[in-house]
C-alpha cells in the first residue's frame, strides 16, 4: 500500500489530521514531516521525518523512501506573522508549495493543500461570498493563497497532477494551540474562559467571520480526497464553512456553559484590518454539489464540546 506524506504535520491542522489519517489507513501508512520535532502524538505515533519545505531535494527523497501516493502540504506562515515578515512569508509559503507540487509531480502523486478565506479582499462581496468571485486580497498571506490556488490549478492542467484544496475559514480546536491566524481569538476565548472566566478580544465587537470546528474540517479533507475526480469542477480552493459569528455571539454561547464569563476588547489594529477585509459569510454550494460537503457542528454544539474537552485537558 502506498503512503501519505504530510508537511507541517505538527502544526494546528497537521497534528490532528495525521492522527485521523493513521486511524483510517494505519499508522505505518501516514508519514509525518516537519521542520523540527515536538512532543505531540503526531510525532511519536508513526513514521516521522525532518523536512524543510524549502528543500526540494530532501522532500523528494523522503517521498520516494516511503513510496508516497498522496502529498498533503500544510506547512505555511499564517496571516498575522506573514504581515510581520512578508518576504519570509512569500519565500516559505510559495517556495514550499512549489516544492511540494514538484514532489507530487515527480511521484505522480495526489496532492492536497489548504487555502483560506484570507484569499478574499475588501472588494469581494462580503455576504454569502460566491465560490467564484473577485479576489484582490490586501495581505501577504492572502496574496500567497490566491497565487497558490492558481499554481495548484496550473499543475493540474499542465502536468495532470491530481490537485485538490479547500478554502478554509477560521478553524477551532481544543487539541493544538493557534499559530498566529487572525481568527485565533475564537480558540483563545475558550481557553481563557476555562482558566480565568474572562477574555480580552483583539477583534472588535460586531466583526463577523466564518468558522469551522476541526472535526468537520478533517472530515472535509478526507471526503474531498476520496471524491470521484470526475465530479470535481473546481478541484482547488472549494469554499467550505460551518458557521459565522462575531465575538459577542461566541461569548454569549460560552456564558451559557461558563456562568459569569465576561468579554472585553483591546483591538489589535493589524488583525482587525485583516478581519475587516474578509467576508462575513461564504457560500459552500459548489463543495456540496461536487463532492457532498457537510458539517456536524454549529456554534452551540461546538461550544459544548470545546468546554467539555478543555475542562478535561486543563
Amino acid at each position: 500500500m502506498k503512503r501519505i506524506m504530510i508537511t507541517g504535520a505538527l502544526g494546528q491542522i497537521g497534528s490532528e489530521l495525521t492522527l485521523k489519517l493513521r486511524e483510517l489507513y494505519g499508522a505505518d501508512y501516514v508519514v509525518a514531516t516537519d521542520i523540527k520535532k515536538n512532543d505531540s502524538e503526531a510525532f511519536s505515533d508513526g513514521p516521522f521525518e525532518i523536512v524543510d519545505v524549502t528543500d526540494l531535494k530532501t522532500m523528494v527523497e523522503v517521498a520516494k523512501k516511503y513510496n508516497v501516493y498522496t502529498v498533503m502540504h500544510l506547512a505555511a506562515l499564517l496571516s498575522a506573522p506573514a504581515e510581520a515578515k512578508p518576504v519570509f512569508a512569500w519565500n516559505l509559503n510559495m517556495g514550499g508549495l512549489m516544492n511540494a507540487l514538484e514532489t507530487a509531480r515527480e511521484l505522480n502523486a495526489q496532492f492536497f493543500t489548504p487555502s483560506s478565506i484570507g484569499a478574499f479582499g475588501p472588494t469581494t462581496p462580503k455576504d454569502n461570498t460566491p465560490q467564484d468571485t473577485i479576489m484582490r486580497p490586501t495581505t501577504m498571506y492572502g496574496v500567497n493563497k490566491v497565487a497558490g490556488d492558481l499554481l495548484a490549478d496550473y499543475y493540474y492542467y499542465k502536468f495532470g497532477v491530481d490537485t485538490r484544496g479547500l478554502r478554509f475559514p477560521g478553524l477551532i480546536s481544543y487539541v493544538a494551540l493557534p499559530g498566529g491566524g487572525t481568527t485565533d481569538y475564537a480558540v483563545e476565548i475558550y481557553y481563557e474562559a476555562i482558566k480565568n472566566g474572562k477574555y480580552t478580544s483583539y477583534i472588535d465587537k460586531g466583526t463577523y467571520m466564518d468558522m469551522m470546528y476541526m472535526p468537520d474540517a478533517l472530515n472535509a479533507i478526507v471526503d474531498l480526497m476520496e471524491a470521484d475526480p470526475g465530479r470535481l469542477i473546481h478541484r482547488n480552493s472549494f469554499n467550505v464553512t460551518a458557521m459565522s459569528f462575531n465575538p459577542e455571539e461566541i461569548a454569549a454561547e460560552i456564558a451559557k456553559n461558563v456562568p459569569g464569563f465576561e468579554i472585553s476588547y483591546n483591538v489589535d489594529p493589524i488583525r482587525q484590518k485583516i478581519a475587516d477585509s474578509w467576508p462575513n459569510s461564504i457560500d459552500a454550494t459548489a463543495a456540496k454539489e461536487e463532492w457532498g460537503f457537510n458539517t456536524d457542528y454549529d456554534l452551540n454544539k461546538m461550544t459544548k464540546d470545546m468546554i467539555e474537552k478543555l475542562r478535561q485537558k486543563l
